[in-house]
């Protein structure tokens, strides 16, 4: 027994029996025989070839720029702006009747978003308008930075009202380019529910007053009201103004 018949016996194996070749008579006499191929199977099919799919892809990727790699793997991931990219392009305005007379702001950038902003407590829109050389070219993302560089510009009461006003449409502008509500970018949620109250214009009566606070209560359902009380309803009483 040889060495190799040896090894074979201790596997349980055994060598292949001798094929003894056919003389040329005999194969002339022999039937061609047909036999089908053996299937391959499935499993080894796929395998191969995704073996040689990813050969070719790498070869592509190595052979291609960076920047064709880049844009090809990720052709097909969603965004809804591309943030780091944003640049604040323009900066107007819109003069609404609310509250008698309130500015709104629109802050636009070069991707298609843009933010509103809310001239506060009916305040002159110029105070708006001025900061627009500082804004133009920069990215709205970086709302901190922005804020620091006009705030000098701000104030007490209306004087605010630009300052506020391009806060307001900055985080406008970031809650869009990133997808998320404004609220989330400022700490997330804190309450579900915000209690409002109702300013309750100055009357020339107590009687008149009373009317005006029926009808944020009764008819309009506010539970906090804010009254502005004016001198003229005092005016006509003896010994309650000076110089009235």
């Amino acid at each position: 027994m040889t060495p190799s018949q040896k090894i074979l016996q201790k596997l349980g194996l055994k060598e292949p029996e001798a094929v003894n070749e056919a003389s040329p008579a005999t194969q002339t006499n022999q039937q061609p025989s047909f036999t089908e191929p053996e299937p391959e199977n499935p499993r080894r099919s796929f395998l191969k070839k995704s073996a040689l799919g990813g050969l070719a892809l790498g070869s592509s990727v190595l052979l291609s720029p960076i920047e064709e790699v880049i844009a090809q793997s990720t052709q097909k991931v969603k965004r809804f702006s591309a943030p780091s990219d944003l640049k604040i392009t323009d900066l107007r305005y819109a003069v609404t009747t609310v509250l008698g007379r309130t500015a709104i702001i629109r802050i636009d950038t070069n991707q298609g978003i843009y933010g509103l902003g809310e001239v506060r407590d009916g305040a002159d829109e110029r105070y708006a308008l001025m900061l627009k050389s500082r804004l133009l070219g920069k990215n709205p993302c970086n709302v901190e930075q922005i804020f620091k560089s006009i705030k000098q510009f701000g104030g007490q009461a209306r004087q605010a009202g630009g300052v506020c006003a391009v806060e307001m449409a900055l985080w406008d502008i970031v809650g869009k380019a990133y997808n998320v509500p404004a609220w989330q970018l400022l700490g997330g949620r804190y309450r579900d529910n915000v209690r409002l109250y109702a300013d309750t214009p100055e009357a020339s009566s107590p009687e008149e007053q009373k009317k005006l606070i029926n009808k944020r209560i009764v008819d309009q359902g506010y539970t906090w009201l804010k009254m502005d009380v004016s001198i003229g309803e005092l005016r006509g009483k003896p010994g309650t103004v000076v110089n009235g």
